[in-house]
C-alpha cells in the first residue's frame, strides 16, 4: 500500500534525485516521517524505471541491522546489497548515527560517482563532527517537521478518518499534535502512551546514548519545565531559582545550559532568540523556546487544558521555520514583536493573538507595528471569522493561513 506522501518535502528533494556529487541529509525529532520520505522517494523512482537491484535501503533501527554497528559492517551490507551498475545507484540510509564513523564510508560511496545517497538522522550532532568537515559544500540539509496543518488534514482524509469540523480538527491538531503515526490512533491513552515513547526512545538513542545524564531526575524536571512554559521568556537563572525553590532541586547553571542544549540537540524544543530590531543585533536571555510538536506538551502534561495563546505561536513558529524562515523574538526599545521573521535579508514583522475583538487586546497587538517605520510587511494572525484593515497591517486568519500551507509575502 502506498503511503501518504509529503509533498512539501519531496519537491525540495526531486531536483537532487540523481546528483551523487550531493549526499542529501534529512534530519528531525524522531518519528516525523523521515524514513516515510525516504520510502517515498523510492516508490518515486521505482515509477521512473529505476531497477529493485539499484536501490539500497538500511533503517538502522530495525532488529535485522542491529549488529551493523561499524563502519565495515555497514560497507559490507552497502556493498552486497547494490554492488557494481551501469547505471545510477541509490543509497538510502535511516539513523545513520547508529554507526559510528560512519562518514568515512558515506564520503567513500559519494566518491564513486554513480551512487546518489540519502541519509537520515534524529538530532543535531549529525552535521557537528566529521560529516560536515569532509562533506563541505557536497550535501544538503532538508529539516523535516512532524505533520503541518495541510498534512494533518490530507493525512487524515488519506486514512479515511471521520469527518469533523475543521475547526474541531484544529483544535485537536493545537492539542495532540502532528506525530503521523499518532493520527491513527483515535483514543486519546493511546496517543499520549505513543508520545511518550517517542520521547523515551529520544532520551535513550538521541541523548543518553551520547551524553552521560548523571542525575536523570534533575534532566526530567528541567525537561518537564521547558515543556510546560514552552513560547515563554526564559533565562537559565530563572529556571535554577525555580528548581530550588519549588522543587527542592539544586542544579548548576552550566549543567542546566547543558541539559537545555541536549534537548535542542535532539530536536524536541526548538529556541527562538531574541532580535533588537534598533540595532539589528540578537540579544543574549529571555529567549523562547518552541515544541517540536504539541503532542509532546499534551504527553507530558497531566493538564491538558490548552491556553491558546502559546499554542497559535507554537503552531506558526514551526510552520514558519519549516517553510525556511529565520524566526526571532522581536524587541523594539521596551516593546516586543511575537516574531520577527527573515529569508534573504528581508523582513516581515508578526503579532499572534487568539482575538482581537476586545479593544484593549487591538491595541495591545497594534501597539509594536506603530514603532515600525521601515516598510517591511506587518502581520497579524488571529482566530477571528472576519479580519480587520488597519494601519497597513495584513490580518490573516490562523487556521486558514495553516490550511492553505500559507507563505509570507516578503516584498
Amino acid at each position: 500500500m502506498q503511503m501518504y506522501r509529503r509533498e512539501h518535502y519531496l519537491a525540495k528533494l526531486r531536483p537532487f534525485y540523481d546528483d551523487a556529487g550531493l549526499i542529501k541529509v534529512v534530519t528531525g525529532i524522531r518519528r516525523c516521517g523521515k524514513s516515510s520520505l525516504l520510502c517515498s522517494v523510492m516508490d518515486e523512482l521505482r515509477e521512473r524505471g529505476v531497477a529493485e537491484g539499484n536501490i539500497c535501503y538500511i533503517n538502522l533501527d530495525r532488529r535485522e541491522y542491529q549488529d551493523v554497528n561499524t563502519p565495515e559492517k555497514l560497507d559490507a551490507v552497502i556493498e552486497h546489497s547494490l554492488g557494481k551498475s551501469v547505471s545510477m545507484r541509490y543509497l538510502f540510509i535511516d539513523e545513520i548515527q547508529n554507526v559510528k564513523g560512519y562518514e568515512t564510508i558515506v564520503n567513500g560511496w559519494r566518491e564513486e560517482g554513480d551512487c546518489s545517497i540519502f541519509i537520515t538522522g534524529s538530532n543535531s550532532y549529525l552535521l557537528s563532527g566529521e560529516l560536515a568537515t569532509k562533506l563541505t559544500g557536497r550535501y544538503i540539509e532538508l529539516e523535516m517537521f512532524t505533520l503541518s496543518f495541510n498534512e494533518y488534514l490530507g493525512m487524515g482524509e488519506y486514512l479515511g478518518l471521520p469527518k469533523k469540523p475543521e475547526s474541531q480538527v484544529f483544535q485537536e491538531y493545537l492539542t495532540y499534535g502532528g506525530f503521523p503515526k499518532a493520527l491513527e490512533y483515535e483514543d486519546l491513552d493511546a496517543k499520549a502512551m505513543y508520545i511518550q515513547d517517542v520521547i523515551g526512545q529520544i532520551f535513550s538513542k538521541d541523548i543518553a546514548a551520547r551524553k552521560v545524564v548523571r542525575h536523570r531526575d534533575t534532566f526530567q524536571r528541567v525537561q518537564d519545565y521547558l515543556i510546560n512554559n514552552y513560547a515563554a521568556p526564559t533565562n537559565l537563572s530563572g529556571i535554577v531559582d525555580y528548581l530550588k525553590r519549588s522543587e527542592g532541586v539544586t542544579v548548576k547553571r552550566e549543567t542546566l545550559a547543558n541539559y537545555v542544549r541536549l534537548l535542542e540537540n535532539a530536536k524536541i524544543l526548538y529556541k527562538c532568540p531574541r532580535f533588537d530590531l534598533r540595532s539589528r543585533r540578537s540579544l543574549r536571555g529571555g529567549e523562547k523556546y518552541y515544541l517540536a510538536d504539541p503532542g509532546i506538551r499534551f504527553a507530558r502534561n497531566t493538564d491538558t487544558r490548552m491556553s491558546y495563546g502559546p499554542a497559535l505561536e507554537n503552531a506558526l513558529y514551526v510552520h514558519l521555520r519549516s517553510k525556511g524562515y529565520e524566526v526571532s523574538v522581536g524587541i523594539i526599545g521596551k516593546l516586543e514583536c511575537d516574531f520577527i521573521v527573515r529569508k534573504r535579508e528581508r523582513y516581515a514583522y508578526v503579532q499572534v493573538s487568539m482575538s482581537v475583538q476586545d479593544p484593549n487586546v487591538e491595541e495591545r497587538e497594534f501597539r509594536p507595528f506603530t514603532k515600525l517605520a521601515d516598510g517591511y510587511p506587518k502581520y497579524l494572525f488571529s482566530l477571528d471569522p472576519l479580519p480587520m484593515q488597519r494601519d497597513g497591517v495584513r490580518h490573516l486568519n490562523l487556521m486558514e493561513f495553516l490550511r492553505a500551507d500559507g507563505d509570507l509575502d516578503l516584498s
